[in-house]
Order: structure tokens, then C-alpha cells, then sequence
């Protein structure tokens, strides 16, 4: 697993611990020697996560849209910036360039890019471990509803399964790794898409 895609919130959350929990992952992120992929920008959780990566010798890749540059919220201190015209340009490379990935807390953008990520693995696209980095208990009411969509019929109990949920950073990293390495050599092709 050398790349990891994170997805989370352009805002910080009310909370210092989901500031702290970035830093935190982005730190360990660097010293195991992951690379970020991640939105590209510089406020929120994306910026605290790429500075504690690039604090800490890391490499970050971000990848944004120009919309969002022109509204000057692009981290200018990548090791690469990547500037899309489109938000799906920008999902298909972070998913290109990313053996696995985690989402944060954020908002409906993150939902969106990792509800995404999840329905390319059950659709084949792809092969790749997803996990929520659970900080404060954020994701649990989400995971309830993944729950209930099992129990209703409309999610398979398996693809349930293949969604790591964990609180502890170092935890989280081992067990990607350890699912990556199971799941290793898998392709996209975005033609599918």
C-alpha cells in the first residue's frame, strides 16, 4: 500500500479532536512512507492532513478542480497539485492514484466520494480496501444506516463487511494493509464508468 486516498471536510467540524485526528493520520501516513491523495485544497481537514504529511517529510498529491482554485482554496505546498475541470475528473484520478482509501469526518462531498469509491468495488470497477476513520464516533450513525440497508435488502451482508470502521490511526493503517495486500493488482477502467 504505498498511496492512500482520503477523503474529509473542507471545514475543520466544531471540535478540535477532528483537527487533532488529522494531524495525527497524516503524521503516520509520512512516517510509514504513504503518500496522500487527496481534494487539493488547503482549508478544513484536506489542508490540516497535507500539512502534518508534508510536516513530517511525507509526499501529498492533491488533485482539484479549477472552480475551486479560482475560489483560492488550493494548498499552494504539494508535492503535486493536479488542477481538473470537473469533480468527476477529480474523483477518477484520486481513484487512479490511490491504493486504498479513508474517509474522515466531513460533509456531503465526502459522502459522495466515498459512497462512490464503495459502489465502484461492488460494481467490479475497482478492488480496493475502503475505510472510515471513525474519530468521535462521527461515523456511527452512518453505519447504522449501512445496518439497515443490509437488513432491508437493498446491501449485501459481505459488502458490509469489506468496510473497515476504526478509531485508532495506527489500527486503521494496519488493517488497510493488511486487506491491500489481500486485495493487491487490481485495476480500473474508467471506460466502465
Amino acid at each position: 500500500m504505498k498511496s492512500v486516498g482520503v477523503f474529509c471536510g473542507a471545514n475543520p467540524g466544531v471540535n478540535p479532536i477532528y483537527q487533532e485526528a488529522a494531524a495525527d493520520l497524516g503524521r503516520l501516513m509520512a512516517q510509514q512512507s504513504i503518500q496522500l491523495v487527496f481534494g487539493g485544497g488547503k482549508v478544513g481537514l484536506m489542508g490540516t492532513i497535507a500539512d502534518a504529511v508534508l510536516a513530517a517529510g511525507g509526499t501529498a498529491v492533491g488533485v482539484i478542480p479549477q472552480s475551486l482554485v479560482d475560489r483560492e482554496v488550493a494548498h499552494k505546498r504539494l508535492t503535486e497539485l493536479h488542477v481538473v475541470q470537473t469533480m468527476h475528473e477529480r474523483k477518477a484520478m484520486m481513484a487512479a492514484r490511490s491504493d486504498a482509501f479513508i474517509s474522515m469526518p466531513g460533509g456531503f462531498g465526502t459522502f459522495d466520494e466515498i459512497c462512490e469509491i464503495i459502489t465502484w468495488n461492488q460494481l467490479g470497477i475497482i478492488k480496493k480496501p475502503v475505510a472510515f476513520f471513525n474519530v468521535n464516533g462521527y461515523w456511527d450513525k452512518f453505519m447504522e444506516m449501512v445496518d439497515h440497508t443490509v437488513t432491508e435488502g437493498f446491501v449485501k451482508f459481505d459488502q458490509r463487511e469489506n468496510l473497515i470502521v476504526e478509531s485508532n490511526p495506527e489500527v486503521l493503517l494496519q488493517k488497510l494493509r493488511s486487506y491491500a495486500d489481500v486485495t493487491s493488482d487490481y485495476w480500473i477502467d474508467f471506460k466502465r464508468i
